[in-house]
């Protein structure tokens, strides 16, 4: 009896913090209930659940964990847990997917393909191996492991459509730039169409001296080369893809919040990904998830954590320039702890957008709002609402009991670190060891076996 009593509260308690944070019944808005959902709830396909087995995942005493049920379902020996936050929602928020993707040049343009066959594809899943896709006949393409996670919060809708379209921007970013990649030889055009410029630079300088004199190659004289008064920087492969993915995750924000005015796209969630294409790993992360690659009992961190004290200064920086965004209850300084009325016209430390250390300040009456963050560690806040400055979604997220809008404080810009090299028969490397052996190689350990 007393289980069922516990069961029935954390049901009810979890409907309330689901409810009063605009999460799937939100409350007026753009992502009400009277929305048609984007797509329907449901956990990582590739755990083969059935609807029972996702109903009972939301039991908030049992807390059942979900793991593969096939080891070999995900390429490169992948492995995936989860379970709910007890209490938190009436569903488990977090998603997951994992693609592979085909990106290729069709004719008369340089074209994404991300398979969409779903069912075809992960019917491969179970041997592992099977992910990898055959070419198509009409085009070459490129073949691109793709994996994702997304800690949703306030509902589950953005992450549920960020598992299933992000891998789409991810394909449709990088068909722009897929046939520069395969000619790693050559680097990227300045311009889509250029040719590239093999000219020595050293033939078009000239020595003060010698252009006074007028000599060959002088201002004004018939041999005169087209003057050029800058310098093209020399942009590495990986800086593209960087790129694409970065663009990829502006875009998504981008659809989301197109899209909520026709679906109840609820909450929000932060996004990171791994990409492996063409022997390089890259890592995208916008949020406090956490990427470690794990390489001979060496943990190498892959992601750092996006919260409102690692992003003081960004925040403060961009509410300094737009205070509108504040509403007027709030201020971008920061001090050690929230200001009395009592200590007007006394000093106390502060930090300003352009300060790593502090310093003192004469307290006025605008010190004694609330300040844009709050609070220590994991119980930091942005305008004492939300704890991670970097995701997906939250558009219609405001300051409890205001019309002050969090959203613009929350990018979607992911940070993606250097990429990673990848062995030819196992992926995942260091740092150290691409820069050492550029292009995809063995490693040591499989030189070894």
């Amino acid at each position: 009896m007393l289980t069922r009593v516990k069961s029935a509260v954390a049901n009810f308690m979890g409907g309330i913090m689901a409810g009063s944070s605009g999460s799937e019944h939100g409350s007026g808005g753009c992502g009400g209930s009277d929305l048609p959902l984007r797509f329907p709830y449901g956990r990582p396909e590739f755990l083969g659940l059935s609807q029972d087995e996702v109903e009972c995942s939301a039991d908030h005493i049992a807390r059942p964990i979900l793991i593969l049920k096939e080891t070999r379902r995900l390429p490169w020996a992948t492995g995936y847990a989860e379970v709910i936050n007890a209490g938190k929602s009436t569903h488990n928020e977090d998603q997951a997917s994992c693609e592979v993707l085909t990106v290729k040049k069709k004719a008369g343009a340089i074209t994404s393909t991300p398979n969409r066959n779903s069912a075809k594809r992960r019917s491969s899943l179970p041997n592992g191996e099977g992910l990898q896709l055959k070419e198509n006949s009409e085009s070459e393409g490129v073949a691109c492991h793709y994996w994702s996670l997304f800690d949703g919060h306030a509902g589950s809708g953005a992450a549920v459509v960020a598992s299933r379209l992000l891998q789409q921007h991810v394909a449709e970013q990088l068909q722009d730039i897929v046939e520069i990649l395969k000619n790693s030889a050559v680097l990227p055009p300045a311009c889509l169409g250029d040719e590239p410029d093999h000219a020595a630079s050293s033939s078009r300088t000239l020595t003060r001296a010698a252009s006074l004199r007028g000599g060959v190659g002088a201002p004004g004289s018939p041999s005169t080369p087209p003057t050029r008064f800058f310098t093209e920087k020399k942009i590495p492969h990986e800086c593209l893809v960087i790129g694409a993915l970065e663009s990829a995750f502006k875009e998504m924000d981008l659809q989301i919040e197109r899209e909520r005015s026709l679906y109840n796209i609820s909450g929000g969630c932060t996004a990171l990904i791994v990409v492996c294409l063409l022997g390089k790993l890259y890592v995208a992360n916008a949020g406090d998830s956490r990427a470690i690659i794990i390489r001979n009992g060496e943990i190498i961190p892959m992601s750092s954590e996006f919260t409102p004290e690692t992003e003081r200064q960004r925040l403060q920086y961009l509410a300094f320039m737009q205070p509108h965004l504040l509403g007027n209850e709030f201020t971008h300084l920061e001090f050690p702890r929230r200001v009395q009325r009592k200590e007007l016209g006394k000093k106390m430390l502060y930090r300003d957008f352009n300060m790593t250390g502090w310093a003192y300040k004469t307290i006025e009456d605008d010190d004694l709002k609330f300040p844009l963050i709050y609070g220590e560690g994991k119980k930091a806040r942005v305008m004492a609402t939300i704890g991670v400055t970097r995701g997906l979604g939250d558009h219609d997220l405001k300051v409890h009991d205001s019309n002050i809008y969090i959203k613009p404080f929350l990018s979607p810009a992911p940070e993606v670190p250097t990429a990673f090299t990848a062995c030819r028969l196992c992926p995942l490397q260091s740092r150290q060891w691409a820069v050492s052996h550029p292009g995809p190689a063995l490693c040591q350990r499989c030189e070894q076996d």
